[in-house]
């Protein structure tokens, strides 16, 4: 099978390896930098990747909205808004999808959802991503808009936002960031850290972000019936802490015939929109079918 080449688009940075086929360990990877600044820079890099590989196969996961090989919207990587990567990069056959949509495609395909029907995946990191597996098949709705988590708000009285939904600006990791900086701390992975080790002012920091999270998430889990929920993203790696103050509210504001629900860490964690965009660069059924 023909190698391509996969990226991970984010508002922080950029990744890319080398799918020599559909499975997980056979990534190779080539690199991590900055995520580009603008237009030029992303083109740039990428075709560089193209040519040093001779690759004709291109999957790129973006923290927006996609369809076909078109990026609508970027709220954080707003020179994307509107480009056809299929233009950007002729002779390639591009793969563009929503970064949460490609994680659940890696999870559902080849880890922690491989055996369910029904989850939802959260993908917390620079921002707020989610995606929905319902009766076996990733739901993308009109545009690839389906499954906006970010968006979600458990706050009438929020005056609300053109870039960032109210979950997103309450407990995304940049607002982790913030509310560790607050306390001294560089980032929100030291805050996380604080709280596993005890620390009584950073549990506490977290625990509003969290009950964000668990008011949120309820809505979501009684409205589609599902049972478990996956955590991806750069905060994944902090589940253990984060599930302890979300499953309380979660399970709270929910029916009791859900409140058994399951939250844990997705399989590939951080990796797992670079897998899903090597899977659906070497055309995976569970992406291409129902393609907008």
């Amino acid at each position: 099978m023909i190698a391509a080449l996969c990226f991970d688009l984010g508002g922080t940075n950029l990744r890319a390896a080398l799918a020599r086929s559909g499975r997980e360990g056979d990534l190779v990877a080539l690199g991590n930098w900055p995520a580009p600044a603008d237009l030029a820079t992303f083109r740039g890099r990428v075709a560089e990747l193209i040519d040093a590989h001779g690759a004709s196969r291109v999957g790129m996961a973006v923290p927006g909205l996609a369809s076909g090989s078109t990026c609508l919207w970027a709220p954080n990587l707003q020179y994307l808004d509107g480009q056809d990567l299929a233009r950007l990069f002729p002779g390639v056959s591009v793969q563009l999808g929503n970064d949460a949509q490609l994680a659940l495609l890696a999870e559902a395909t080849l880890g922690a959802a491989r055996n369910v029907k029904d989850v939802i995946l959260l993908a917390i990191g620079t921002g707020i991503g989610s995606a929905v597996l319902a009766d076996g098949r990733i739901v993308r709705g009109h545009l690839g808009a389906a499954a906006s988590f970010g968006w979600a708000c458990a706050d009438p009285a929020d005056a609300g936002d053109d870039v960032r939904g109210w979950l997103e600006r309450n407990a995304s990791g940049t607002a982790l960031d913030m509310i560790a900086n607050l306390l001294g701390l560089p980032n929100g992975r030291a805050l996380i850290e604080a709280a596993r080790a005890g620390d009584p002012a950073a549990l506490e920091a977290l625990a509003k972000p969290c009950a964000a999270l668990g008011a949120a998430l309820a809505g979501a889990a009684a409205l589609l019936g599902s049972r478990s929920v996956i955590v991806s993203g750069g905060v994944a790696e902090g589940g253990d802490v984060l599930a302890q103050l979300i499953l309380p509210v979660l399970k709270r504001h929910l029916p009791p015939h859900l409140r058994d629900i399951a939250l844990g860490p997705a399989e590939f964690g951080a990796r797992a929109s670079l897998i899903g965009a090597g899977l659906a660069a070497h055309g995976h059924p569970l992406w291409v079918e129902g393609r907008s």
